[in-house]
């Protein structure tokens, strides 16, 4: 018998604030200005993991046959690139809805991040989200970040609630899976950077935040207090 739902843990990149397509874009012109493309389905791999075999400096080399590129100088003018544009960021459609509609039924709410502290509270705080969090987990808190379950365990446990009891919000397939190995139910609101992935494995797949009712899904598990 499935657990009634008691909690929710969202994801950070992608899913409050798009700095997902901000990245891709960061690297896109890079790969643009050295005369070659970073295909999107390439990049897609690595969206929502801190481990990933995906490596897009030596990608670069190997497309533009420029081994001598300097990875510290690349990797730094991507990190500008993506900051310049994140730090515009206001949250994605819905995503304040859902916070004010936790908060009002009382469900409490986790973070779980493959992000490192630094950026994922710098946003919050610039978002003024943070408080809205009674746990927050990241890269910097596990041992190994998503696809691995260590991040969504984690965050479930700050809580005081089992992973199988919780709803994980996400955007990309490594989350799915991270969630999905953690014993949890998961939907998934896919990005301009991540639609089109294979999210077989969620329980929803949703356009917004907006498509989303938690009084609703509460109910249905005869978990929170619609």
């Amino acid at each position: 018998m499935t657990p009634p739902l008691q909690a929710v843990i969202f994801d950070f990149d992608g899913l409050i604030c798009d700095t997902e397509t901000a990245a891709y874009e960061a690297w896109s012109e890079i790969f643009r200005e050295h005369g070659v493309v970073l295909r999107r389905e390439t990049w897609m791999v690595c969206v929502g993991a801190a481990e990933s075999p995906f490596d897009p400096v030596s990608h670069l080399q190997e497309l533009t046959g420029r081994f001598d590129l300097d990875r510290g100088r690349i990797m730094a003018d991507k990190e500008r690139r993506k900051a310049e544009v994140s730090h515009r960021l206001d949250t994605l459609p819905g995503v304040c809805d859902r916070l004010e509609e936790a908060k009002s039924l009382g469900i409490p709410l986790g973070l779980a991040s493959s992000s490192y502290s630094d950026w994922v509270l710098g946003h919050l705080d610039r978002l003024k989200l943070r408080s809205y969090f009674t746990v927050i987990r990241t890269r910097d808190d596990v041992v190994h970040a998503k696809p691995a379950p260590d991040l969504p365990l984690s965050a479930a446990a700050g809580l005081g609630i089992a992973a199988t009891s919780c709803l994980v919000l996400e955007d990309s397939l490594n989350g799915l899976r991270a969630a999905k190995a953690a014993g949890a139910r998961c939907f998934v609101v896919p990005n301009p950077v991540t639609i089109g992935s294979d999210f077989a494995q969620a329980d929803a797949i949703l356009g917004s935040m907006h498509d989303l009712s938690l009084a609703t899904v509460f109910a249905g598990t005869g978990g929170g207090r619609p």
